[in-house]
Formats: C-alpha cells, structure tokens, sequence
C-alpha cells in the first residue's frame, strides 16, 4: 500500500527508529528517508505529528519526506489518525490504539544504580580473572553495584552457550563471588548458531541427532521453503541463525540459558542481534523465500527474551508498550558524527515510541574497534559529559573503567554523576511504575510536555516525567549552557530558583550537569 500525508503549516513529527532520531522533528523542509526492513536498534511503524496526528502500519513502512509531504509505503494498510491538538494526544491515542501497555514493571536493579558492561573494557578478551578484578574495581572506586553483562567472549561456539572452561575455569565460583560483591549477572547471547562441526551436524541431522541425543530430531533454525539451512551474514560472519517462531528452536535456546541459570546462578541474559537487517538477507537463499519475514522474526526473538526477569535488547521492531530494557546502539566516542550528540535525539524518540524503559549507550561509547585505532586517545571532557548526559535519564551503563581511562579529577566526576542518577534512584522508579500502567514515556520531549510553546526543535534538553529538567552540557570546551525553561518556577541544583518561561544561561562546569527542578 502506498499514501502520502501532506505535512500541515507549522506541524512538526517524530518516530520511525532511534537510530536516525538526530534527523528529527520532521517539517517541510525536510528531506528523509528510511526503510525500516533494513534497521536496527528500536524501530515502530509510527510516525507522530506535534497537531495530535499520527501514521501507523502494522508492517514495516519505506518512508519518504520531502517537498513537504510524507510519501509512505508498506505491505499493510497505512491509516492516518487525527487523534487530537498536540503531540501527546497524538501518542496517547497511538499507544492506547495499537501498544497498550501491561502494567508490568521491569526489575528495579536495572534503574537504581549503574550497569557495568564488560565490552568495551575487554572486548573479545572476556576472562574470568578480568571480570572478577572489574567488579572489585567498581567497588573500591566508590561505585554501587549493579547489573554486570559479561559480554561477547565468556562462551564456546556460538550456539551451544556453555562457559570456555579456558578462560573460565570456575564459572559458579565467579558468579558467587560476584552475587556476595551485590551484583546481578547477565550474558551475552545472539539468535546464531556456528555453522560447521559436530555440534552443527547434530543439530540439523534430524536421524544422526535422535540416535545421539542431540536435537531431538527437530529441525532447528531459520530454513528456506526447500528446507535448506538459512545462512545469515553478520559481523562475525556467516552463521545460522535460530527462528524464534517456531518452537523447537524456543525450546533448544531455553534449554542452554535454564541451564546456565540452574549450573552457575546466572540471572538473565543481554540479547544482542536479531535485528531486521540481519534476518533480511536470510529471507530469500538460493532464490528462495522462506516462510516468514525479517520483522516477524525479530518480533519473536525479542517476545522470548521477555520470558527471563533480567534481559536486554538493542534491536527490536514493533516493540512499544512491552516491559522490556532497551539500549541504545553503540555511539562512537565524539562530540558529534554519531557521538554524544545523538544520545539525547534517541532517547527522547524511543520514549514517543513506546519505549520507555530506555538506557543510553556505554558512557564513553560502544564502538570497540577504538581500542584498536592508532593513537586513539581518549577525550576526559566528553567521557565526563557521556556520564552526565546518562546521570538523569531512567539508566546509566559504564563499560571502559574510569579509574583505568581517566586522570583522577575526571575520575571524580564519573563517580559524582553515577551518585547523582542512585540519587534521583526513588524518583526513577516512581516514574518507571507510572509508565508500565499509563504508558506515557519517562523521558519527554519539550513539546511533548509543553504544546505549542515553540519547543518542537529542543532535542538537547529533556524533562524527566514532568518535573526534573536537565540540560547536558554537548559542546567542548564549554562552562556554561543555554537553557529553555517551561513555565513555572525552578531550582537549579538545589540552590538558585528561575522563572520559568524564559530561555538563560547557566554555570555549567566540568563537574555539573545542569538540572532543575520545579518547585510544587
């Protein structure tokens, strides 16, 4: 179906992905284009309008914006919903209409202190004498403990999910020295399975796996009408890949992670990949198509992680309204060029999509290939302006240690941004609870929570529920910043009251967010 929406004087829109929110609001002036088969990160087939209209297909939609109009295509119809005046009746209406939400509130462990991922401090080299030495690291350096994802390395062949006993030579002895320290662990998973060897044969030899007790005589993963193995490119690469609709592949996969919970006390899982872009070219091999689309297939692989109490995704379609932990992509670490200055852009557009339960990307950033460039180095100010930006929304993630990465007074001011968010911990989760019944987001826009004011274009500041306001510092070098406050009266770090309907500069040095609070 095609339909194309003329984009009203004045009118201002917002979803489709957080992977391109830099490019919101949309207007007339704008020219964008995204194919939602070929994403990643957090995507809806959604699109709001700050006049109280929205689009919406229950299929992932090609849009097109220029010369003022929308141009919009998609298997399923595309209807157009004039659901009121503003941008929140706009979503209120969408997300009431098409992903209510359950009342279910995600656990609290993963709001009221930092997370602690072990990618970027480790990448491939994921060791149980380095895992164990970071978290006593976290502790000693005046950090609470958290959520600990080890990440990508901890296992054997993709697929089978059971510890390097090389690299991890007691992994229940780790898991319980890292529980009495007062963490909770997570491990990485992907939807992939290696594609050669024994383990491989067992799994898709249907007569060899029966009389071996390997598969049970299922036929495991994504396969093509003829029956074929559908192999799937990804980045480290080509590999099959598990079809989460189907549920001998469900039940292979629960098999692995119960039992990593059962053996080592493991308490969920970080579900990386899955993506729409890594099923679509696993649709059509040899010519062939297979049963089912790439988003059917994402939506069932982020419906089974929904099963374990901790999880994470990064990757998800069509996934408004569920209690689900979702991250942002990984961000390069820069002010600009997919850096800081789009963490703030996505936060903001996951929430409008019905993704509030949102943590930002790993403070310095999530790109690992910089541990490998030549003469990186890595910038103190952006590292300390990466935690403050993270200190006030629902999560905040540190992966590259501090107290490894930076001299002693940027140290001091990671560790007072990370207090700052355990602070603000009781008022998270007020709002957190609030979102899993009314569905309305965490983080908001300022035209969200103020209609009309001529805030439509403010993506570098954002209200937490409706009244903590805070405006990360975004540009080197800089001391002070520019603020625009909504109405009302507010109190600038607990000390000074502005007027609210007023844009004013701030003090705003290296070891201060500026945040405000509305005085009742």
């Amino acid at each position: 179906m095609k339909r194309t929406v003329k984009i009203l004087p004045g009118e201002h829109w917002w979803g489709g992905a957080s992977q391109n929110a830099a490019e919101m609001p949309i207007t007339a002036e704008s020219n964008y284009e995204f194919d939602m088969y070929n994403s990643c990160n957090q995507a809806m087939p959604l699109y709001l309008s700050s006049h109280g209209r929205y689009i919406w297909s229950e299929t992932p939609m090609h849009v097109r914006a220029a010369n003022g109009e929308i141009a919009i295509e998609s298997a399923s119809e595309i209807t157009l919903t004039e659901a009121g005046e503003t941008l929140k009746d706009a979503y209120l209406s969408a997300m009431r209409t098409h992903f209510p939400f359950s009342g279910k509130v995600p656990p609290a462990k993963f709001f009221t202190s930092a997370q602690y991922n072990t990618w970027m401090e480790f990448d491939y080299n994921q060791t149980q004498e380095n895992i164990l030495a970071y978290a006593h690291a976290i502790v000693e350096n005046g950090y609470e403990p958290g959520i600990l994802m080890i990440d990508e390395g901890w296992h054997t062949r993709y697929g089978l999910w059971e510890f390097d006993r090389t690299k991890f030579p007691d992994p229940k002895g780790m898991v319980d020295e890292l529980h009495a320290l007062g963490f909770k662990v997570m491990l990485w998973v992907v939807p992939i399975f290696t594609a050669d060897g024994m383990d491989f044969v067992m799994a898709t030899n249907p007569t060899l796996a029966s009389l071996k007790g390997g598969a049970g005589g299922k036929e495991l993963f994504l396969r093509t009408d003829a029956g074929d193995v559908a192999l799937v490119q990804w980045w480290n690469g080509y590999s099959a890949i598990f079809n989460m609709c189907k549920e001998d592949d469900r039940a292979f996969l629960d098999e692995k992670l119960t039992k990593l919970m059962r053996d080592y006390g493991i308490d969920g899982f970080k579900f990386d990949g899955g993506n729409t872009d890594m099923y679509n070219p696993a649709a059509i091999v040899n010519g062939k198509q297979t049963k089912y689309t790439p988003d059917e297939l994402n939506i069932a692989w982020n419906e089974f992680g929904k099963r374990y109490e901790y999880h994470e995704y990064k990757d998800t379609f069509k996934g408004g309204g569920k209690a689900v932990i979702q991250r942002l992509r990984d961000r390069k670490h820069t002010w600009d060029g997919d850096g800081l200055n789009t963490l703030l852009p996505g936060a903001l557009n996951q929430g409008l999509m019905g993704y509030p339960f949102l943590c930002p990307d790993m403070v310095g950033g999530g790109i690992w290939t910089h541990n490998y460039q030549k003469d990186f180095q890595v910038d103190e100010e952006l590292f300390v302006r990466m935690a403050q930006c993270s200190a006030l929304l629902p999560m905040i993630q540190f992966s590259w240690a501090p107290w490894r990465m930076l001299g002693k007074e940027a140290q001091a001011h990671c560790l007072k941004a990370a207090k700052l968010h355990s602070a603000f911990a009781p008022r998270i989760m007020e709002l957190v609870r609030e979102s899993a019944v009314t569905g309305e987001p965490i983080v908001r826009h300022m035209e969200y929570a103020c209609p009309h004011a001529g805030y439509a274009d403010v993506n570098d500041q954002f209200l937490l529920g409706e009244d903590i306001l805070a405006a990360p510092v975004l540009t080197p070098g800089a001391v002070t910043r520019k603020v625009v406050l909504p109405a009302g009266d507010w109190l600038y770090l607990g000390e000074t009251v502005y007027e609210g309907g007023q844009t004013l500069q701030v003090p705003a040095p290296l070891d201060t967010l500026p945040y405000f609070v509305r005085k009742k």
